[in-house]
Parts: C-alpha cells; sequence; structure tokens
C-alpha cells in the first residue's frame, strides 16, 4: 500500500533507517505532468503544498544517492538528511520551464550538500579546503581503490583528468593516507608510544591552579632574591645597574660615563662585576 504525499514527515518512521527507506520507496512516483505543474504552481504562486509534494515524491532518490557514500565511515541516516536539504534547495531553484525533470537538476545539490558533509564530518582535521583540493578528495579516493599508491605517471594522469597540478595531487594522496591520531593515546598501547600522545604536548597549563600557583611563587622569590642583591651593591654599582637593566630605555655606557666622569669602558667593567656579583648573592 502506498503512503499518500500529503502525509507530513513527522509521520514517517523515527529510529529505523530500514523502516525509513521502505516509506519513501513507497511514496508514488509523479508522472512529468504532474511535477511540472507541481513545481509551476509553487514557483508561481509560492504554493508550498505543492513544494512538499516535489520534495516527497524525490525522497527516494536522496537515499539511493547517500547509499553511494557508504564507505567514508559516516551515519547513513545523517548522509540522507544532508541529502535532503540539498533536495528542498533544488526544489526552491528548479525552473519547470528548462525542460528537464526536477531528479537531473536536482542532483548536483543533493551531493553537493553530502560532501559538504563529509568534508566537515569526516576527519577531525579538515582535510580539503581549497577548491582542487574539495574536487580531489572524492575523485582520488575512487582511483587509489583502483591504482593502490599512485606512481608518477599515474599521479599525471589524474591531475589531467580532473585539471589540477600533480603536487596537489600528491598532497591530497598524503592526506587520505594519515590518519587521526586519538588525544590521549590508545589504552593497549602499554605505555611504549605515551610520550607521542597529544595530550603529553598539548596541555594548557597556563590556567592550571597549582601550575599558576607555583610560577607565581617562583617569580615573587626572584624578584625579593634580586632586590637584597641590588642593595647589596655600592651607590654607583647600583645605579649602573639600575640605569642599563632595570629601566624601560636602557642608558648608554657613554651617557653613563659622562655622568661619573670615567671613560666608557671603565663603565662597561664596573657592569660586569656588578653583574658577577648579583648572580652570586642571587645563587647563594
Amino acid at each position: 500500500m502506498t503512503i499518500p504525499l500529503d502525509r507530513s514527515l513527522a509521520a514517517l518512521p523515527l529510529g529505523s533507517l530500514d523502516a525509513y527507506r521502505h516509506a519513501v520507496y513507497d511514496m508514488p512516483m509523479l508522472s512529468a505532468e504532474e511535477e511540472h505543474e507541481l513545481a509551476r504552481r509553487f514557483r508561481n504562486s509560492n504554493d508550498l503544498d505543492a513544494a512538499w509534494r516535489l520534495v516527497l515524491s524525490h525522497l527516494r532518490f536522496v537515499a539511493r544517492i547517500a547509499r553511494g557514500y557508504d564507505g567514508y565511515g559516516l551515519p547513513q541516516a545523517d548522509l540522507i538528511q544532508e541529502g535532503n536539504v540539498g533536495l528542498m534547495k533544488a526544489v526552491k531553484r528548479f525552473d519547470p520551464e528548462m525542460g528537464v525533470r526536477l531528479v537531473s537538476f536536482a542532483v548536483h545539490w543533493i551531493r553537493a550538500e553530502i560532501h559538504e558533509y563529509i568534508l566537515r564530518n569526516w576527519r577531525i582535521v579538515k582535510v580539503a579546503t581549497t577548491k582542487a583540493q574539495r574536487k580531489l578528495f572524492f575523485n582520488l579516493r575512487s582511483a587509489k581503490k583502483r591504482l593502490g599508491w599512485l606512481n608518477r605517471e599515474e599521479v599525471a594522469a589524474v591531475a589531467r583528468d580532473l585539471g589540477v597540478s600533480p603536487d596537489t595531487v600528491l598532497e591530497m594522496e598524503q592526506r587520505l593516507s594519515a590518519h587521526d591520531d586519538a588525544y590521549d593515546g590508545c589504552p593497549e598501547d602499554n605505555g611504549v608510544d605515551k610520550h607521542a600522545a597529544p595530550a603529553r604536548y598539548l596541555q594548557d597549563l597556563r590556567y592550571e591552579p597549582a601550575e599558576t600557583v607555583e610560577r607565581e611563587d617562583w617569580e615573587a622569590h626572584g624578584r625579593q632574591a634580586l632586590q637584597a642583591a641590588v642593595r647589596e651593591l655600592n651607590d654607583r654599582d647600583r645605579a649602573i645597574i639600575t640605569e642599563r637593566w632595570l629601566r624601560e630605555e636602557k642608558t648608554t655606557l657613554q651617557a653613563l660615563a659622562d655622568r661619573y666622569g670615567i671613560s666608557a669602558e671603565r663603565v662597561r667593567q664596573l657592569e660586569g662585576n656588578a653583574l658577577r656579583k648579583l648572580r652570586r648573592s642571587i645563587e647563594t
């Protein structure tokens, strides 16, 4: 028994993909005349019931197209859902006067939405970003199933067929061959490669309370030790260190030499001696 077209999608089976497929395949198909009339009503009068009938009668084609993308490891129900979005976009843009059936026009929109969903969700890290990479993502996967690893001649052939550079083909082949690592590593690694897990080197401890307290305590201790060491210097050495190292703008050796009536070389020697005294004082 067929399902009447005036039923809403809310009445379609939920939670069972097989039941959904049976339901959409039971919906009657439209003749060319019926499709043209419904499309004309929607385009000219914004008849939403006509658009609804067009969508429902073509859900079977979306399910059929989505099955061709099983190899990407993504839920079939999600692929169908994205394809349905593409179908609705196609119905909105379909011109019945073009002289083609809706299914021929809608294939592009259905595939485009499915492709976009796969590219967003196939990997944690987006694998295709440029137009050439997006084109290669789907075509290179099918080519690699037949050819395995591509040699130089095969790379050149794929690049020529798809209108991209050989370097782009090689880069996409490397991306497709890579895999996402678990953030915490695999439990069965027994610690062998644990150090390589991203959790080991991607931790942000800047705002971890214990790290923050420890860092602030260490900085305070360093400031106190430096201040105590500076106070132990005589007045001239303390002034030279302050002017040369503790101010926003460092005073030149010649300016200090002119101030104290000595040579710039003598100021440099005094500065070096003062720094050594500070280092010994802080270390002890």
